[in-house]
């Protein structure tokens, strides 16, 4: 054996297709694209999501709804987790640092402070927005409230 009479193994290697090269071949004329239609010309791409003429999902479902583009979305926080991390953290003062280091929320976020559990401890809670529930329940445990623009 040596580099001159090397030849891939039985049946491992197939002989290419020739297209397009007269009838004898078999597969001249139309070289295997069938007749005629955008699919047998040259260069043809259809569109993402084409349905070849019928008519396509996305605008056979309805459209609905409808996003404010100025609308901003709030990390809900409740008054019983502002509980939970003054008895934790002893501290009295709660801001959008304290809730970060506390893993609630992440820097991007927005707060809003809303009214579920009960609150004892007296806070100096700063967020983005508060429910008129959670509000008075701050004030009334001897707190005050903080909004950030």
């Amino acid at each position: 054996m040596n580099l001159s009479n090397l030849k891939p193994a039985e049946g491992s290697t197939k002989t290419r297709k020739r297209i397009g090269r007269g009838p004898g071949s078999g597969k001249g004329g139309t070289s295997t694209r069938g007749h005629k239609g955008a699919k047998s010309r040259s260069g043809y791409k259809h569109k993402i999501g084409f349905e070849g003429g019928q008519m396509p999902l996305q605008r056979r479902l309805p459209k609905f709804g409808f996003n404010p583009l100025k609308r901003t979305e709030y990390r809900a926080i409740n008054l019983d987790k502002l509980q939970e991390i003054a008895d934790s953290q002893n501290v009295s003062k709660i801001d959008i640092e304290t809730l970060i280091n506390a893993g609630l929320i992440s820097p991007k976020h927005s707060v809003k402070i809303l009214g579920k559990g009960s609150l004892t401890a007296k806070l100096e809670v700063t967020a983005h927005a508060f429910s008129k529930s959670a509000e008075a329940a701050i004030i009334a445990a001897g707190g005050n409230v903080v909004k950030i623009q």
